[in-house]
């Protein structure tokens, strides 16, 4: 080999989720969201408890798509988007196809934080952006291979994005964002001073 060959490439996607009435959609998934936050008593009580200022229902329920017809639909319009990853980053699926395995809403007051974190036993992980106000945190990437670069100096200020050691996402609503599940993310405070409202999924192979 000679030159350059840039080598074990991390692989983020972006769209917006489009489907039939796509603006409608979202604001019909901005009130079920809302709905569920406002009647999850154990969702609320695992957030305060776990210090997350705001809600999820991570923890409290896992029957979303049943629950609320619209996130049955989310998940059927999310479909086209995983496979699409999954050719880019070139899976071998020998026949199974990605399937959200788990969903959940996030809503995010001001002042709260989702510090970094990976999703163990899943293949892709993404978030679907429903409420993104004027000063709502962008997502942040990490670098993999950061806990290796035992001696590397800093990269430059305006270093091109597969240079950096950290890669900020803003995302505007109705946007879906897709990586692979090992890929360690945070989101910095949220300094909006409305919500931040999200819907996060894994998917599996199946």
């Amino acid at each position: 080999m000679t030159g350059i060959e840039r080598v074990f490439a991390t692989t983020i996607y972006s769209a917006k989720l489009g489907g039939p009435r796509p603006r409608a959609f979202i604001d019909e998934l901005r009130m079920a969201c809302r709905s569920i936050a406002q009647e999850d008593g154990a969702g609320q009580s695992w957030s305060d408890q776990a210090g997350y200022k705001g809600y999820t229902s991570y923890a409290s329920l896992d029957d979303l798509p049943v629950r609320n017809p619209t996130f049955a639909d989310l998940c059927d319009r999310l479909e086209p988007h995983l496979a699409e990853y999954a050719a880019a980053v070139e899976f071998d699926m020998r026949g199974l196809r990605p399937e959200i395995d788990s969903i959940w809403i996030n809503v995010l007051e001001q002042g709260g934080t989702h510090t970094g974190h990976i999703h163990t036993n899943s293949v892709i992980s993404g978030t679907l952006y429903v409420d993104v106000p004027d000063g709502a945190s962008a997502i942040r990437f990490e670098d993999p291979r950061l806990a290796m670069m035992m001696a590397a100096p800093p990269r430059k200020a305006r270093a091109a994005a597969h240079n950096r050691h950290f890669v900020y996402v803003q995302p505007s609503p109705g946007t879906v964002l897709l990586w692979e599940s090992w890929l360690r993310h945070e989101v910095p405070v949220n300094m909006a001073s409305e919500d931040r409202i999200s819907v996060s999924f894994n998917a599996v192979l199946r």
